[in-house]
């Protein structure tokens, strides 16, 4: 199947009640990964792209990669650009073959936020593509984070849900990921989303929410949220643990091992059942 936007798709879980699964895709293994479970459970799919895997395979590798993946299945994926800081970056994107964007100007003022989203929003709507913005901050958690401080910080900085649907209204975005509790690179699953705030913005703003920083949330938070209104999670730091933790086994296991097929498939293998247990989670399974 060839690739479609994000907009249908994540209609469809808005109305559904459940979520789709927004993998980040790093290379070649965990690109097959992401599709190969995707199609075997019957599941719509997110590839997403941040700024460093651009920079680290290239633009035109990542879009090559993911298409010739995409048309061996028959399930919908969707090519989208996770936290895209420049406007131009969004435009080199979208020239690419992106078929969802992402403007994240959320260390801006607001009305500096809303003019820059806005201005993608304007240039994305023109070729039919999808964009997505933040508001509030996501922040990352540090090496040096303790969880509790972690979760002192977030509260600081949590979407306002007056301000979201202002947001929305004025930038004409499809969905929104507002900084609801979570944290980007979370090892271990303690973030607590604020629930009625989820509910409160979903009621504001009409429009299709997006969780960021999903691996630092356990299920009973993740369904939690889903049901408040979620509705795509973006998923990488699970992803990179299991892939890693399986590569250190197979090389501890054979320290003479010299062929990386050999360490990168068991790699993916395991990359494979934790993206398969997170589609269950989210409900997409089967709804392809």
């Amino acid at each position: 199947m060839s690739f479609v936007t994000t907009k249908e798709m994540l209609k469809e879980a808005q109305k559904g009640r459940y979520a789709i699964g927004a993998f980040n895709a790093n290379n070649m293994e965990i690109i097959q990964a992401i599709i190969e479970t995707a199609e075997e459970e019957r599941a719509p799919v997110i590839l997403q792209a941040s700024q460093g895997a651009i920079k680290y395979a290239g633009l035109d590798m990542i879009v090559a990669m993911v298409k010739v993946m995409a048309e061996k299945v028959k399930i919908p994926v969707a090519l989208h650009l996770d936290h895209g800081t420049d406007y131009y970056q969004n435009i080199k994107c979208l020239r690419a073959g992106f078929t969802s964007l992402m403007y994240d100007g959320s260390k801006l003022p607001f009305d500096e936020n809303v003019k820059m989203t806005k201005k993608v929003v304007e240039m994305a709507h023109a070729c039919d593509i999808p964009v997505e913005a933040e508001l509030g901050q996501i922040g990352k958690m540090g090496d040096s984070d303790e969880p509790g401080v972690a979760l002192e910080k977030v509260k600081e900085s949590m979407a306002v849900p007056e301000e979201a649907a202002k947001f929305v209204e004025l930038t004409g975005i499809d969905f929104l990921a507002a900084a609801v509790g979570t944290i980007h690179g979370c090892r271990t699953p303690f973030a607590k989303l604020d629930i009625p705030r989820i509910e409160k913005i979903r009621e504001l703003s009409g429009v299709p929410l997006v969780l960021h920083g999903a691996s630092g949330a356990d299920d009973q938070e993740i369904r939690k949220g889903i049901s408040a209104g979620i509705c795509k999670i973006n998923i990488d730091t699970r992803i990179r643990m299991e892939f890693s933790q399986k590569m250190r086994q197979v090389i501890k296991a054979n320290p003479q091992e010299i062929d990386p097929r050999k360490i990168l498939g068991p790699a993916k293998e395991a990359a494979k059942e934790i993206i398969r247990d997170r589609i269950k989670v989210f409900g997409c399974k089967g709804k392809a």
